[in-house]
């Protein structure tokens, strides 16, 4: 696979050359309501997004109801300290009987729905919803049966890399692609909720797709649209952000995840950055330039002068628009003699002199 194919999806490519494949991250912003998660679908159709995502699990899918020390997030966790997992993944997950819903509401505003399936049943639910690719999640990078699961689908994965090591990723990659994927994005992420900037590591971008020759993108979890739009700087080919209709409303995400004006702000910056890198190299004016071309200063004439009158600084002088002789050519016209009546405002030229 080369970094530079495009990968096509119904309504979207993704890969170099295109624009940034923007999505957006439900996650548990819902707060259990699917009026709410109905609504942040509405929100995203507003941002220019190109993808809502959302998360296909449950508590009991992920883990087990125990109360020992393994099991709880521990205590120094900015969000979650000291959170039974049990009951922190009841309270995010998305209701698999909501999925048909929010998958219709982003289809009818022609947005791409799709999920993050974490165990094969997942994979089996979603396969029935028609989902057009998946996503996998940093933390599940390790677990390669899954992978395997969700390659054997023969849809493009979108698989993040937060916290692994380049040899972990190599296995999952190799795993991925022995089981059948031929269309596979990397996203570089820091697994960290919020993420700090000095933590991005976002040279990882290019590491990645240099060593795997994939189209690298960047899941995001620092605040603010900083980096994601340094990303796309970057050649990130994807960004992904969480999104929540108000942080004041509260969630377990809500604290790292934008609103829809930043994420608007985002789809529009991350393209502009995108656009303006590929503009590539090159000196001279550009199209656009001309008309500012136009004024650069020149010798203007800038007195009114009779014929036989000698260049002074007191009637030519350097001045915006262009159209007369260069700046620097004063020194030697002064001194020199009209051989013709001029009016004030013409570009001196030498045909005057």
């Amino acid at each position: 696979m080369s970094a530079t194919r495009t990968i096509a999806l119904p309504s979207a490519q993704v890969g170099t050359g295109n624009p940034v494949f923007t999505i957006a991250e439900m996650s548990g912003n819902h707060n259990g309501d699917l009026d709410r998660a109905l609504e942040i679908v509405d929100a995203v159709a507003t941002t220019g997004a190109s993808a809502l995502k959302i998360q296909t699990y449950t508590a009991d899918t992920l883990t087990i109801n125990s109360d020992a020390p393994a099991f709880r997030v521990k205590g120094d966790h900015d969000l979650w300290g000291g959170r039974n997992l049990y009951s922190l993944y009841q309270e995010a997950h998305t209701p698999w009987d909501w999925h048909e819903a929010i998958f219709k509401r982003a289809r009818e505003h022609n947005l791409i729905p799709f999920s993050t399936p974490f165990d094969p049943t997942a994979v089996e639910f979603l396969e029935a919803l028609g989902v057009e690719l998946y996503k996998t999640a940093s933390a599940e990078i390790v677990d390669i049966p899954l992978m395997r699961e969700i390659a054997r689908t023969g849809k493009p994965i979108i698989m993040s890399t937060g916290m692994a090591t380049l040899a972990e990723i190599d296995t999952a990659v190799t795993a991925v692609r022995d089981a059948g994927c031929k269309d596979l994005v990397l996203l570089a992420c820091t697994a960290a909720y919020p993420a700090l900037p000095e933590e991005a590591r976002l040279g990882n971008i290019s590491a990645l797709r240099d060593a795997f020759d994939v189209p690298v993108g960047l899941s995001d979890h620092t605040l603010g649209i900083g980096v994601a739009v340094a990303a796309a700087a970057l050649g990130a080919v994807a960004v992904e952000k969480h999104l929540t209709l108000s942080r004041e409303s509260g969630g377990v995400d809500a604290d790292f995840s934008l609103v829809p004006d930043e994420f608007r702000a985002l789809v529009a910056s991350a393209e502009q950055a995108r656009v303006a890198v590929d503009s590539g190299v090159a000196f001279g004016p550009t199209p656009e330039e001309q008309a500012v071309l136009a004024l650069r200063r020149s010798l203007y004439v800038i007195d009114d002068v009779r014929q036989g009158d000698l260049v002074t600084a007191d009637n030519v002088r350097s001045i915006r628009p262009a159209g007369g002789l260069e700046p620097d050519a004063f020194d030697v016209v002064l001194g020199r003699t009209f051989t013709t009546d001029v009016s004030r405002g013409t570009p001196l030229t030498w045909n005057l002199l």
